[in-house]
Formats: structure tokens, C-alpha cells, sequence
């Protein structure tokens, strides 16, 4: 059986069907769902495996990038996140997708309601569109644990994906393993420098998990990079589309859960 997954749409959702094509091209079974399907119980979230939170601007990104979708998820569908959660359910959420699991609290310590970390401006103070690095790091998210140290050429497009908790919260996240992916220099290491690190995230901190490695978050977007004709420099040649590891690895980890 093909996971179910469920691609959450609301207005200001974009990148919704490049996510489509990756969960399909390796082996989901993906569906657009608009949220007032869940909110009217039409769709209901219990019936997935993946629930994944495409790219965009949700609202218009209004008070703060992902700010009012992320309340309505708390407001009007906990019960139906927590039921998901407990039936052990992957969630993924990428770029604005991010944006919303942080402001829910379910990033990065799972915890609905709670918020421990933020997506601020962009260091640069403007929106970055541009092609980066990123490396995959040992996590709580075991699955990706095959390519531990594989580099991805990856493209960003966000205007507030600068990393940030305080020192506390930034020491819990690095000792309990939830980051599991991080922007690297041109040899392969963790930077801070311009535009390498496109936002200036602190710990060059690219995308997380929780402490279960269930639900997890990036800001570079993986869907747009899994053929090599996505790629700018494709006829060059010699250009790998490594974005499908996420896929490919959560789509695995569904069908054995």
C-alpha cells in the first residue's frame, strides 16, 4: 500500500504541486486537502500517514510568516493533530510549512501550543531566492540516517527563515539531536558566512525534527530538487537531485511504521 498523504492547502499556498510530484514520484499516495476540509471534518487527518505543508505565503503571511495558520491548526484542529501525533503520523512542513509547525509549538520540542523557537528576518533584511548547500546530520529523525553527511545542492526562497531560540533552547535542540540538517560552505562545512547561510540561522540551522523524529521542518525546499532538470546548471551535466532522500526516506519509514 501507497502512504496517504496529505498536502494541506489554504489561500496563499504555493509549491503545493511540485510537493505533490515528490511524494508521488517516490511512492505516496498524495491528495491536495484544503484546511476547511479538516475544519468541517469532510477530510479528517487520521486517515493519512504523512501530513505535509507545502511552501508559500498562507494568509498573505498577515501579522507574521505562517502566523494565522498556525493558530487555526490550534484552534480548530488539535484534537485531530494530536490524534494524528499519537498514531505516531509524519508531518512535514517546508519553508512556510516550517514557518507554521513553529508557531504551533510542535517544532521543535512537540509541544502544541508552546513556542520555543522562531523564524525571524532574514539577516540579509531581504526576501533570498537562491540556490545553497546543505549538509544531512545525525537525528532524532533515524530514517534519514543512511545519508548522514550527504550534501545538497538546494534552493531557498523566504524572507524569514533566520533561525533563532535562545541559548538555552538552542543547547537543548543541539544536545537531544533534532537537527538533522544544516547550511555548508562549498567544502562541506557548517557556516555562518553570506550567502552560504542564506539568513544568518543560527548554527547554520537549516531544518529540525522533534524529540520523536516524526515531525520535521526545513526552510530550503527538497521538492524542488528531485529531478536533475530543476537544477539551473542541469546541462552542465554532473547535477545530482538529492532532494528526494526526504521523500524517499519518509515515504519508507510510513510503510514500515
Amino acid at each position: 500500500m501507497k502512504p496517504k498523504v496529505c498536502i494541506l492547502r489554504t489561500d496563499g499556498t504555493n509549491c503545493d504541486e511540485e510537493l505533490f510530484y515528490a511524494f508521488e514520484k517516490f511512492g505516496g499516495a498524495p491528495e491536495y486537502v484544503h484546511v476547511n476540509l479538516l475544519r468541517i471534518k469532510t477530510k479528517k487527518l487520521k486517515n493519512y500517514q504523512i501530513l505535509a505543508l507545502p511552501g508559500g505565503f498562507a494568509y498573505g503571511d498577515d501579522v507574521a510568516s505562517g502566523k494565522i495558520l498556525a493558530v487555526e491548526l490550534v484552534s480548530f484542529l488539535k484534537n485531530q493533530l494530536q490524534e494524528f501525533i499519537i498514531k505516531k503520523g509524519l508531518i512535514l512542513g517546508i519553508c512556510n510549512g516550517f514557518q507554521v509547525l513553529i508557531r504551533t509549538g510542535l517544532l521543535p520540542n512537540g509541544r502544541l501550543g508552546k513556542i520555543d523557537a522562531t523564524l525571524a528576518q532574514n539577516k540579509s533584511g531581504h526576501f533570498e531566492c537562491r540556490w545553497v548547500k546543505i549538509k544531512i546530520e545525525k537525528s532524532q529523525a533515524k530514517f534519514l540516517n543512511p545519508y548522514i553527511g550527504q550534501i545538497i545542492d538546494i534552493a531557498v526562497n523566504h524572507g524569514e527563515g533566520r533561525f533563532f531560540a535562545e541559548p538555552e533552547a538552542i543547547k537543548t535542540i543541539e544536545d537531544k539531536d533534532l537537527i538533522f540538517c544544516r547550511y555548508v560552505s562549498s567544502i562541506g562545512k557548517p557556516t555562518q558566512e553570506y550567502p552560504a547561510n542564506p539568513n544568518g540561522a543560527i548554527n547554520a540551522i537549516a531544518g529540525i525534527c522533534d524529540p520523536s523524529g516524526r515531525i520535521l521542518g526545513l526552510m530550503p525546499h527538497p521538492e524542488k530538487i528531485v529531478d536533475s532538470t530543476q537544477h539551473p546548471n542541469w546541462r552542465r551535466g554532473g547535477v545530482e537531485a538529492k532532494g528526494g532522500i526526504i521523500f524517499k526516506s519518509l515515504i519508507k519509514f510510513a510503510k514500515q511504521s
